[in-house]
């Protein structure tokens, strides 16, 4: 087979986890953070974008059938793939904390239902439990996450409206909407009593779910992913949501049958709780995906073994992945040139790609790698279709298409994960196109016109997006952009000068 042909039948995979799920678990790294998370000790999964919680997220699912032989029942809280169900939150989101707490609560209470439905368990508490969602018109039934959302949220706004009044819920034929509420479901604190034995708090809801699942010695696991995606556009909906999440985790933590897992982005976290958030001392189980060189290493071997024509044409079997990191690096290097810049001070090849894949937080996230290499398969491929010469010896890749392979990852970076997210210091970033890559308050005041204060304010700020590395004394620091968004901002190796 020739090269050419070998590069056309090779891939490292999907960037994104949810683009992969038929194939992820064929060489997805089973970490101790994976074996702690499906044997149930961990609830929260901190990471960046594109460290993993998602290929985590997707793996646990595709695990459905042998989580159920250990009586696990998995229900996923959100669509796996296309829009959020809760991005609609945004036309018209909750009024207050207190709603969206009830809302969780509501919505978790009938995806239980369902799972109980589904697996056929009848105790009293499950009828019961069936008997106060069905009268409230609140049984999952055909409709879609998405649906089902709308009708929880109408529920809750109105029974939370001190204008309501008691009664029962009216839908409507076609949507399955409420369009009358007269409801019986309190949202009460927990522990708040109610003489009136017709009507059900949800907080008795949760624990007619809990104890039909005790029970029947069934536990469930509550998946909860994409909330960077969900709430993106309002940060202040953001954060009044998770903030409601994660006290709604602590409120189930009484109910040993019903888990939360949360897979949830660090920045994110970091946002919900910069103004203080006392239950954060009382989430414990919880784990932060990190990566090192040892570990991305292994990831790129994995994914070139799982590859036919790689195994064959370098006689190497899938195991190689378990190998002693020596012999994985090894094995880099029969398919990479030692250098991509040759020199006694140059860096090898691997932490090459690490150094232009990491941001300025001195992160290396999976993604940027993963997309890194299908980059650099494309080049490739395009420079023999076009009468190049075959790498020497068992190379796959040239110096050169290393190079030409980093401006479309740095592009991508910028645009779909900067720029999509921080549409506002967009304008700031724009202004550094084809200035130098290290920067000072001063370099920066006369790029942005704003005084060194204000810029130092202004640089800080994208230093904490990664945009930046911080440099220096904190009294007179400077300001480094990283490889990855060189390119995509035509940036100019070099210190720049006051002006």
């Amino acid at each position: 087979m020739s090269k050419r042909d070998l590069l056309r039948a090779t891939t490292f995979g999907h960037r994104v986890a949810e683009e992969e799920t038929d194939t992820l678990s064929t060489y997805f790294v089973e970490t101790d953070i994976w074996d702690r998370l499906y044997r149930g000790d961990i609830d929260i999964v901190y990471g960046t974008k594109g460290a993993g919680k998602s290929a985590l997220y997707s793996l646990l699912l595709s695990k459905s059938s042998e989580l159920f032989d250990r009586s696990v029942l998995l229900v996923p809280a959100e669509n796996p793939r296309g829009a959020p169900a809760f991005r609609d939150l945004l036309t018209d989101p909750p009024a207050s904390e207190r709603e969206f707490i009830g809302l969780w609560k509501l919505y978790f209470a009938v995806l239980l239902h369902d799972v109980l439905r589904s697996y056929n368990v009848a105790t009293d508490e499950s009828k019961q439990l069936s008997a106060a969602l069905e009268r409230e018109g609140l049984t999952k039934g055909a409709l879609t996450l998405t649906g089902l959302l709308h009708a929880v949220g109408d529920y809750v706004r109105r029974a939370l409206n001190p204008q309501a009044i008691e009664g029962g819920v009216k839908l409507d034929p076609t949507t399955q909407l409420p369009v009358g509420f007269t409801g019986k479901i309190m949202f009460a604190e927990p522990g708040a009593k109610n003489p009136d034995p017709e009507l059900r708090s949800v907080d008795r809801l949760l624990a007619l779910a809990s104890s039909a699942l005790s029970k029947s010695k069934l536990k469930t696991w509550i998946l909860l992913d994409r909330l960077d995606v969900a709430f993106a556009e309002n940060t202040t909906l953001e954060i009044n949501a998770l903030r409601s999440l994660f006290r709604v985790y602590l409120d189930l933590l009484e109910y040993s049958s019903i888990q939360l897992k949360i897979f949830l982005r660090t920045d994110i976290w970091a946002r919900i709780t910069s103004a203080g958030f006392r239950e954060a001392s009382h989430i414990t189980k919880h784990v932060t995906i990190n990566w090192n060189r040892n570990s991305l290493l292994n990831l790129l071997v994995r994914r070139a073994v799982h590859n036919e024509a790689i195994r064959n044409a370098y006689t190497v079997d899938v195991t190689l992945a378990t190998e002693p990191v020596k012999d994985q690096e090894n094995f880099f290097y029969r398919l990479c040139p030692e250098q991509v810049d040759v020199g006694p001070s140059k860096s090898t090849t691997l932490d090459w790609l690490l150094s232009r894949t990491r941001d300025g937080k001195q992160v290396n996230a999976p993604r940027e790698l993963i997309h890194m290499m299908n980059s650099l398969r494309e080049i490739q491929v395009k420079r023999l279709e076009h009468g190049d010469s075959e790498p020497e010896g068992e190379l796959l890749f040239v110096r050169g298409a290393f190079k030409e392979a980093l401006p479309e990852v740095s592009k991508v970076r910028l645009e779909q994960t900067i720029y999509s997210e921080q549409a506002e210091l967009k304008p700031w970033i724009e202004k550094l196109r084809g200035e130098k890559t290290l920067q000072t308050p001063q370099t920066l005041s006369d790029i942005w016109q704003l005084s060194p204060e204000e810029a130092t304010v202004r640089a800080l700020a994208l230093a904490d997006i990664g945009l930046f590395e911080v440099r220096g004394q904190k009294q007179e620091p400077s300001f480094w952009v990283p490889f990855l968004y060189r390119d995509a901002l035509d940036l100019i190796q070099g210190a720049a000068e006051p002006g």
